[in-house]
């Protein structure tokens, strides 16, 4: 864990929350705290140091105490825009790569650094991206849960100014390997998207969740 826990963590809390209403997401309670906290409190051990992707006022943040980074490109591009602006403030820390977590799930794996490493080394990728395989087999990927390598930045800000949008498309064309979490006894990248998404949070909670 001592390797996992030099690699800088960012909360993407960028997004508009539009199927609930709008506003941050993050800033909901979820049993007596925000849900943001739960998700601070589940990476922060993980990593070296911790910031947020977020924008607007950041003050509605500063109970976190965490450094807030704002998006570098306009209008709202989504999760890229998130991860380029940690590539950005983790070359200011010198390190080489960040790992991201969005800002609505919390219940994330407790160990989700230490496998997207171990990840990015068993399969030769610069990148990797978190996975959980469904009842039917099928895979499917969570890429707001990704480790992202320093050196792309400048590819990144490029692609966003072409118009690329899509983490996945952005991700595989460099390269990705996956790292496979179990989704039972329930998904641990299960998010936050509506307020019945938040009842259900709120009974994972309750019977415990870990």
């Amino acid at each position: 864990m001592a390797e996992a826990a030099r690699v800088p963590g960012v909360i993407l809390a960028g997004g508009l929350a539009t199927r609930m209403g709008g506003g941050d997401k993050g800033l909901l309670p979820l049993g007596g705290r925000r849900l943001i906290d739960h998700v601070a409190t589940r990476l922060g051990p993980q990593c070296g140091a911790l910031a947020l992707n977020a924008n607007g006022d950041a003050g509605r943040f500063k109970a976190l105490g965490l450094p807030v980074l704002a998006d570098s490109v306009e209008g709202h591009p989504g999760p890229l825009a998130g991860v380029l602006a940690g590539l950005d403030w983790a070359a200011g820390l010198g390190a080489t790569r960040i790992v991201t977590a969005a800002a609505d799930t919390p219940f994330l794996p407790a160990d989700l650094v230490a496998r997207l490493q171990a990840a990015a080394r068993a399969e030769g990728m610069p990148i990797a991206l978190a996975a959980t395989r469904g009842a039917d087999g099928a895979m499917r990927r969570h890429p707001t849960f990704g480790l992202w390598p320093v050196a792309l930045r400048d590819d990144l800000r490029a692609a966003l100014a072409d118009g690329v949008r899509k983490v996945v498309l952005w991700a595989d064309r460099h390269g990705a390997a996956t790292a496979l979490f179990d989704s039972t006894p329930f998904d641990p990248f299960f998010n936050v998207n509506s307020p019945d998404d938040m009842t259900a949070a709120e009974r994972l909670l309750a019977e415990g969740a870990r």
